[in-house]
Order: structure tokens, then sequence, then C-alpha cells
């Protein structure tokens, strides 16, 4: 980056960094804290070059900082074996909409208290439609971060980087290998943790459970290899597998034993002596984003918590693994959260809560402009019998990429309502999954490696185009 480059940049942070030798130094952090989320805003809207000079920037002065991209398979590793009590299950958090602000509210009751098992998540299918790519969403965390005053590790993870079976199906190395080059593009942008999903390709038409889960097991174990053999120096990327798509049936020992044991097999061929699984993903009868009723609301589900309790202790006590991993759980009542404690999942994915949270409070004008939108270029996705709540509430995610810019620049006074709601549900969650005080786990167990930045590979990824269809995804 020339310097008058940088400057254009640094301005945006009070000329708080300076820069020698390609080298970020943090010269007033107060300066910093308190402008970052203008350089995120560059981060997230800039053009081309100067999006991608933002997320390095970013990334450069958390680093600088002590504030790390990290890896949370030691921890994993270390309840597999005993050492950390499944006392608490760590909440993955996909943020869709406004991810400095919502990260912001995360550290900010995160430092409250002291925890420290947290990771923030986006999947395959949300990179496509909120239209942010792994290195934008990876410096929109960094920043708050920064803002908050947090140190220490930071767990950014790719959730679902699912293979899509129709796409499979035409053209298996295609689709293989766009998921290798989304894995690649966001290892490089921080995503120390990667849930490889190819469950959609499970064959239950097969006659046993191990040839129905032959394809899923073989291909998980074939991109583990690949992350595996990408890692930067000192990392190892914790890796979760999934043995059934979140919506089908619900999971049960014989498909936990097939999918772990062809994996392993496989994996120690591909890659001997290398890490595997540091967790696995379960369906107990929860879809994402809730079945939604024809006023809007969102259907009561039972969560099959016995099926979890059994599959986590098989995946942690057997096969060494953190546990199982409870997907689509945003939506449900206050008191179900307390249960997967209880029920000693490792770990629960929440995404569509969040973005409620949003489209409750945003200004009406913003939100009629964003069901035009909708109504304009998605009504062939309105089923028969479809109330029009139900049509918006399934498909307004689609609006939030187009509209991302109007979203950052809501006036402070309707940004502050809906951060301080943010607030209340990441305090409630927090307390829920009982993650207070696990930064003591994270001390002992993570130390994070520092991955100097590559500019040149920010520029790179910047020139990715508006991005793949992904409308067949899961969130």
């Amino acid at each position: 980056m020339n310097p008058q480059e940088f400057q254009e940049l640094n301005v945006l942070v009070g000329n708080s960094l300076h820069l020698h030798d390609d080298h970020i130094h943090v010269q007033d952090e107060a300066a910093l804290r308190a402008d970052i989320r203008q350089l995120a805003r560059a981060a997230a809207l800039g053009s081309g070059k100067q999006a991608a000079q933002a997320r390095w920037l970013i990334r450069s002065a958390a680093q600088a900082l002590g504030i790390l991209p990290a890896s949370i398979h030691d921890l994993y590793m270390a309840r597999g074996r005993g050492e950390v009590p499944p006392a608490f299950t760590v909440p993955a958090m996909n943020l869709r909409i406004l991810t400095f602000d919502a990260a912001a509210a995360i550290f900010r009751n995160a430092l409250k208290i002291e925890a420290g098992a947290f990771l923030f998540e986006i999947a395959r299918s949300e990179i496509g439609y909120t239209q942010q790519r792994p290195s934008e969403y990876s410096a929109c965390v960094l920043a708050a971060a920064i803002a908050t005053g947090w140190r220490g590790p930071v767990f950014i993870q790719g959730d679902h980087f699912q293979v899509s079976a129709s796409r499979y199906r035409a053209g298996p190395d295609a689709e293989l290998e766009a998921v290798k080059d989304l894995t690649a593009e966001a290892v490089a942008a921080g995503f120390y943790n990667i849930d490889v999903d190819t469950s959609t390709l499970v064959e239950i038409e097969k006659p046993t459970i191990p040839e129905q889960q032959e394809l899923n097991s073989r291909l998980s174990a074939e991109m583990t290899a690949f992350i595996r053999a990408l890692e930067p120096q000192g990392v190892t990327v914790s890796i979760g597998g999934e043995i059934g798509e979140v919506g089908g049936h619900n999971s049960n020992e014989a498909e936990l034993r097939a999918y772990t044991e062809g994996f392993d097999a496989v994996l120690e061929k591909l890659a001997p002596g290398r890490a595997g699984l540091s967790k696995i993903s379960i369906q107990t009868g929860t879809s994402h984003g809730g079945t939604v009723l024809p006023d809007g609301s969102i259907a009561q589900v039972s969560v099959d918590f016995e099926t979890m309790l059994a599959l986590s202790r098989i995946a942690r006590m057997e096969y060494g693994m953190a546990g199982a991993v409870q997907h689509g759980a945003s939506t449900l009542p206050q008191e179900a959260f307390g249960k997967f404690v209880e029920y000693e999942a490792c770990e629960v994915h929440l995404a569509t809560n969040f973005q409620n949270i949003f489209f409750d409070l945003a200004p009406k004008e913003l939100l009629d402009e964003m069901y035009a939108y909708l109504d304009a270029n998605h009504a062939k996705e309105k089923k028969e019998g479809q109330t029009a709540e139900q049509f918006y509430y399934k498909t307004r995610k689609y609006a939030i990429g187009p509209f991302k810019a109007r979203q950052w620049d809501l006036p402070a006074e309707q940004l502050d309502a809906i951060t301080r709601a943010w607030d209340e549900q990441f305090a409630m969650l927090f307390e829920k999954l009982a993650i207070a005080g696990t930064r003591q786990h994270i001390e002992a167990h993570v130390h994070p490696a520092e991955i100097a930045p590559d500019l040149n590979g920010y520029l790179k990824a910047a020139g990715v185009g508006p991005g793949e269809d992904t409308s067949d995804l899961a969130d």
C-alpha cells in the first residue's frame, strides 16, 4: 500500500495508525477505537481496491493489539479428553446484518462475564445473499473487537460450507472445486474454523447406513485433507462434519458411527496422522429459520434432547470430539437454551432471531423498500396459499445484500435501538449457554499464532465478482 492510499484510510481513524515497511503500528488506541466503524464501513462498502486495503488494515491493526483470528480446535480436543467439563455450550452466531455492530454487542457482553468460548460464523449461502465475502466478514468482526477493547483469540467460522446436491449431480468436480475455492479464501481471511457439509449427499435410498453415509464421509475427509494442506503454520483448523441435513429425519447412533468411522478411514489414507474432526453436527428436530405460520409467527418445535445427549457422549467419549452440534436453534423459546447445556451439546448455531430483531426494529420506510424489492425480484418463490407474512419472512434475507449501504447508514437513534435489543439477546443467550468464565479455558488451551495478513491476497479476494448462486444451500 503506498503512503497516499494508507493516508486516505488512516484519516478515517483519526490518523491513529502508522505504516512502516508494510507493518501497521497503533499510535493512538483510543482514537482507533472511537473511529474504527468508519474503517469497517470502508471494508464493507468501499470500491474493490479500497475495501481490500481497509480489510487488510483492520486485520493488521488488530494483530498489533493482540487480537488474533484463532482455531477452537484445541479447546474442543481438551473437552473430548475430559480436561474441560461439558458444562457450557459454545454459541456460534451467524451475523447477516450490520456485522460490525452485532459483533460489538457480542464482545461487550462477553467482556462483562469473562466469556471466551463463542464463534462468529457465516454460511456459504449467507455469503451469497448478504454480499459479504469472508475477508469483509472477518474485518468487521475484528474491527468490533478493536472497538470494544477485546484482546486475545477471535473464533471465526465458515458455517455450512455445503455441497449443493443438484450441482454435484450435474458436475461433481466443478461443485467440489467451488467449495474448495471458498474454503481457501476463507482460511486466508482468518476463518480457522470450518464446518464441512456434504450431508446433502447422504444416499438414504441405499440399503445400509454405512452405504448411505459413504459418499458423505468420504467427501468430508477429502475436504478435511484439503484444509489441512493449506493451514498456516501454527494453526490446526477446527473442522466439523455433519451426518444429516438439518430439517431431515433425526440422527441416530448408527449414522454417527458409520460417518465417523468412514471419515477416519479415508482421512488416514489421504493425510496420515493429521487431525480429524473436532465436533459433529446432528439433526434433532429443528429447521433453519423455523416453520412459519400464516400470521408470520414461528411454530413451536420439539427438540429431541435425549438424542443430543446420547450422540454427544458417543462423539466425546468414544471418538475424542467435543460432542454434537445443534443447528437451527435461534427461534426456540428462551427456556430451551439451557437444555443444550444440560444435554451436553458442545455448540449451538444461532442466526435467524438476530435477523428478526433487525426487521422488527428497522425503520418502516427501509422495510417498505426491501419488501418492494422482494416483490419485484423474488415473487416466483411465493408458494400457492402462502400469506404475505409467510412470503416476506422466508425471503427477506435476500434483501439484505442489496440494501447493505442503507443498513450501515441508519440514523444513530435507530441503530442504537437495534443494538440495544441485540445486547439483551446476547446477554440472555450467554447466560443460558453458561459461557461466563470460559475465558479461563480459552487461555489454558488456545494459543493463537500470529499470521501476517497478505495484502496481495486481500486484493485478489476483492476481485471476486458478485458471487455464486447459493439459493439451494442451507444457512
